[in-house]
């Protein structure tokens, strides 16, 4: 498996002034860098491929669904909004040549409320009808769309597994799968690896994180029962590192995110990737 992190882990927003992440990536051992794009305008993507190819660094992009960012928004304008800039990040990843695009697509992170049955069933409708529009994009272009269950105190939408598997079924696309967040899985799911195994092909992206955020390694995860259910399922994809070092106010906000996770971020990229290199592969 290929092993990767996040340009979270150092900087929030990633810009092309940030390009030196890149470099401790590469330095750590990492194989891949994954983009989080939240304004694409502070990016040169151009320098980005340049510098990545230079690096020898596989790229991957995932998304940050902020509340004009979401599809299954009761206003119109913003469920637009939403669905546009999914296409931009899939055509973005076409482009890094990034197999995937991941993130929560259904929602926006942080918006965590309890509402009627009927309510909650047209957003899902909302959001199955913009899903459908981004998934025909995604197919044009050979790019997978990874839908990410968040945990209940950042998105009343998709929490589990099930719930994943329920709204990617429905769709029944082949360019519409399913990002596992193991941090997320730790608060949700009963049992991690027996979530994996539910999962099977439909699994085309992980991002490895630990209980707490922190160094993977560090904390109480089952890495080794994952491991297993892993090879299981043939799954083959990357393994990334995804935490925040440096959030901005609003992502601090949206991710509970108040101390430090470990103590620095190359610290963490360091450790990590020495712990999931001697786990996985």
């Amino acid at each position: 498996m290929t092993i990767g992190i996040s340009t979270f882990v150092w900087v929030s927003p990633f810009s092309t002034q940030s390009f030196d992440v890149l470099r401790k990536a590469k330095a750590a051992g990492y194989d891949l860098i994954e983009i989080a794009v939240e304004d694409r305008e502070l990016i040169d993507w151009n320098a980005l491929k340049r510098t990545c190819r230079e690096l020898n660094l596989k790229l991957s992009v995932s998304g940050a669904f902020g509340m004009d960012r979401d599809v299954s928004s009761d206003r119109p304008e913003i469920r637009a909004n939403g669905l546009s800039y999914i296409i931009d990040c899939l055509e973005i990843a076409n482009d890094l040549e990034s197999p995937v695009f991941g993130g929560p697509l259904y929602s926006a992170v942080g918006k965590t409320r309890l509402v009627s049955a009927d309510q909650k069933k047209q957003e899902r409708l909302w959001c199955l009808e913009n899903l459908y529009e981004a998934s025909k994009r995604a197919e044009q272009l050979g790019v997978t769309l990874a839908l990410e269950p968040l945990n209940r105190f950042e998105t009343d939408m998709v929490n589990t597994v099930d719930q994943a598997i329920s709204l990617v079924d429905e769709l029944n696309s082949s360019y519409l799968k399913i990002l596992l967040d193991t941090f997320h899985s730790n608060i949700e799911e009963k049992d991690i690896p027996a979530s994996i195994r539910k999962l099977g092909d439909r699994l085309v992206h992980v991002q490895a994180n630990e209980n707490d955020r922190g160094t993977p390694g560090t904390g109480h995860l089952d890495w080794l029962g994952m491991r297993d259910a892993f090879q299981d399922i043939g799954y083959r994809g990357s393994l990334v590192i995804e935490t925040f070092g440096a959030p901005s106010k609003e992502l601090a906000r949206a991710a509970s995110i108040w101390r430090p996770l470990a103590n620095s971020a190359d610290e963490l990229a360091e450790e990590g990737f020495a712990f999931l290199k001697r786990t996985f592969c």
